[in-house]
């Protein structure tokens, strides 16, 4: 396992180096939208019984950067890779394709979990946020972050340049943020787009980590927990296949 540990602490490192750019900046982030909507939403939304529109807000914003950063890690990397040539360097390792896996993707949630937490830390300055169920917040954060991050190394794999990469998390990444429930509950929408937005995992991963805040969600945790995890089998089963077939990583 010592090809795996350097392999992972190297992922741990190379964020880490450029903290400002790949902590700090997601936090700032995160910040102004807390700011611009619960500036302009606070008195007239409340979604939850005995809960604010600021304090709802919060746990969306940290799952949402948490999920946008651990697919940042794994995908990043694996562009930067490839593109300036030093991918084979890696591949000439003793190193499996199951240790490939895992250093990428633990690397992926550590950075997740540390933009996530960074959010939470900071948001304490603006309203006290309660925490009904925390091992219920631990398990939709680690799994959030593990599909992220495994959905990010299917990118890093496919694409070829950076553009291609740029399209992948604007055209997909992003929409199903933003469309997951992070600034509003799903029960204010018409019954069609409510319907729709069961379609999207990212609603499940966000909704269940906000349960584990309020004890409260527009569905059972049950069924979040459910959904993330079969979606995160799935993905890694796929990754891994790809790893193993050496698709778009050996000539």
């Amino acid at each position: 396992m010592t090809g795996m540990w350097t392999l992972f602490k190297k992922e741990i490192l190379r964020f880490w180096k450029v903290s400002f750019q790949t902590v700090a900046a997601p936090v700032i982030t995160a910040l102004l939208y807390l700011l611009i909507f619960s500036h302009v939403l606070a008195s007239h939304v409340q979604v939850y019984e005995g809960v604010t529109y600021t304090a709802f807000l919060i746990p969306g914003l940290m799952m949402m950067s948490l999920l946008q950063n651990a697919f940042a890690n794994s995908s990043s990397s694996l562009i930067q890779s490839k593109v300036m040539g030093n991918i084979v360097f890696l591949l000439l390792t003793p190193l499996s394709y199951r240790q490939f896996f895992l250093a990428f993707l633990l690397a992926a949630i550590i950075r997740g979990l540390v933009v996530g937490a960074s959010v939470w830390l900071v948001a304490l300055f603006f309203v006290d946020l309660p925490v009904a169920q925390p091992l219920l917040i631990l398990t939709f954060a680690v799994l959030g972050g593990g599909l992220l991050g495994t959905l990010g190394i299917i990118a890093g794999i496919w694409a070829e340049k950076f553009d291609q990469m740029a399209a992948f998390q604007n055209f997909i990444i992003m929409p199903l943020s933003f469309l997951s429930g992070v600034f509003y509950s799903i029960h204010s929408l018409p019954p069609f787009w409510q319907k729709v937005s069961h379609l999207n995992p990212f609603f499940y991963m966000i909704d269940g980590f906000r349960h584990g805040f309020f004890g409260q969600g527009d569905i059972a945790p049950e069924i979040s927990l459910t959904v993330v995890g079969v979606s995160f089998l799935a993905l890694s089963w796929i990754t891994l296949r790809l790893l193993k077939s050496g698709y778009k990583l050996r000539g």
